[in-house]
């Protein structure tokens, strides 16, 4: 806003109303011919007409300073010429807002729903333009451009996709990434990163304002071909992974340009999603397979101990083993009266908001932690290495039923088991983690009772079969 160092500097009162005036500056004297300005602000009171100065000369300003350089020859939009029009586009909407409009774009004056009201308008426009016609005949190009909305937003260049993403992740996204270890930062970070490289790959490294909808249908186009089955041995992308990656091309866009104050900003990648009818339900493993394949004795004395004893607590808790490889001390609360373990977020984000909680050590899994009271460090904040190693001493033992089974099995059986015994829905929610749709009443009953519960699907095993330590044949 221009500087004003009186309180009425440019004003002039006239038989009780207010004007603005104010001569050309001698800076700016060779780009405007004028002598001097003089608009009435259609007002007595005294406070309006200081607002409306302000709006006005801060208008003036701009428009000067774009005039100034309008002839400057550019091979390009200059920076100095686009803040210019910046300025100028500003500077419409003040003017305009002084003589009592709304500033709209000239395609928005001509979309009015209705034919007389847009004539109505339009002509109060014109009507206006008319009021501040000088002795030249014409109005101000300004107030032309102002009333009659000449001037368009004009919209620099902004950060390519690549330099987007780093702004995402150092900066936008952070409360995604307050909570995690940093392990599950840089998961999370990689993740996104590989969209990213897709689209790049793909499209270019573009500024995201000059990303198209053609651009984002192109993009589609090429995950379309990738989940066609080819004649080769290289397997198609599945729906699942080409809505993941378009999906965190949508969320980047969506977050920087509400980040800068653009969310208005239709995404180019709107309602870009694939149907998933393939059937990817992990089947659990039957109690007899468990009972008669797993819980065998020497079945798992070649494994270190952590693996072993993890095998154990996953069968009797349903727990997920990023929560069991990464449980604390303090979590493992085996001095208790019941003892159990507290699943909660310490120096890491929990998968889900439900996922805190309290289960029962029951059979085999209380026997393990009493082997392990302190948690299993090694493998702290590295799930995906226990889980891989796991699926190998599985798969070498043939313990899996069917190629559909995984260590992720366990929990699906948990589950299955709390359910044939008649333990109720909410409870069986609150021990798996799970969200509730029911209100959240209550504090899921006394640990003694859920231990009660549990109890009731313990599996038996042989007293033999969590060794100790000195007496299990390590692996290298």
């Amino acid at each position: 806003m221009s500087a004003t160092h009186k309180p009425d500097q440019y004003l002039m009162e006239r038989g009780g109303r207010w004007y603005y005036q104010r001569f050309i500056p001698a800076r700016f004297q060779h780009v405007d011919s004028r002598k001097r300005i003089r608009t009435a602000l259609r007002t007595k009171s005294v406070d309006i007409a200081r607002l409306r100065r302000d709006a006005l000369a801060e208008a003036d300003d701009a428009y000067w300073l774009a005039l100034s350089i309008e002839a400057a020859e550019n091979g390009g939009v200059s920076d100095a010429t686009l803040e210019a029009e910046e300025h100028r586009y500003e500077a419409a909407q003040a003017r305009v807002m002084a003589y009592g409009f709304k500033y709209k774009p000239a395609e928005d004056l001509a979309k009015e729903a209705r034919a007389d009201k847009r004539v109505e308008r339009l002509l109060e426009r014109i009507e206006e333009l008319e009021r501040q016609t000088g002795a030249s005949g014409r109005p101000p190009l300004a107030d032309t451009e102002a009333l009659l909305g000449g001037v368009e937003k004009p919209e620099k260049p902004l950060a390519d996709v690549t330099s987007a993403f780093e702004l995402y992740v150092s900066e936008i996204a952070f409360d995604e990434q307050k909570k995690k270890s940093p392990k599950q930062r840089r998961n999370w970070e990689k993740t996104k990163r590989t969209s990213i490289n897709y689209f790049i790959d793909v499209i270019d490294d573009v500024p995201l304002n000059e990303i198209t909808r053609e651009m984002a249908l192109a993009y589609r186009s090429w995950w379309i071909e990738r989940m066609i089955p080819g004649d080769g041995d290289t397997k198609p992308a599945s729906p699942n992974t080409a809505n993941r990656h378009i999906g965190n091309m949508r969320s980047l866009y969506d977050a920087y340009f509400t980040h800068i104050g653009s969310e208005e900003r239709l995404n180019p990648f709107r309602k870009m999603f694939f149907k998933d009818d393939q059937e990817t339900k992990v089947p659990p493993f039957l109690d007899d397979w468990v009972r008669d394949k797993i819980l065998v004795p020497g079945m798992f004395d070649d494994l270190n101990d952590d693996l072993r004893l993890m095998i154990y607590v996953l069968i009797e808790t349903g727990a997920r083993i990023s929560e069991i490889c990464n449980l604390m001390p303090e979590q493992i609360r085996l001095d208790s009266n019941t003892p159990h373990i507290e699943i909660r977020a310490i120096d890491r984000e929990l998968k889900t908001v439900t996922s805190k909680r309290e289960i029962p050590l029951v059979g085999v899994a209380l026997e393990a932690m009493r082997h392990a009271p302190n948690g299993f460090p090694h493998y702290r904040d590295r799930g995906e290495l226990v889980s891989a190693n796991l699926m190998k001493a599985f798969r070498h033992r043939d313990l899996f039923p069917t190629t559909d089974h995984v260590i992720y099995s366990f929990r699906h059986a948990f589950e299955d088991r709390m359910l044939e015994a008649g333990i109720d829905f909410g409870m069986r929610c609150y021990l798996m983690g799970h969200k509730n749709p029911r209100p959240d009443y209550g504090s899921k009953g006394s640990l003694e009772f859920r231990q009660e519960l549990l109890m009731k699907i313990a599996h038996p095993y042989p007293m033999e079969l969590v060794k100790p330590a000195s007496a299990i044949v390590v692996s290298a």
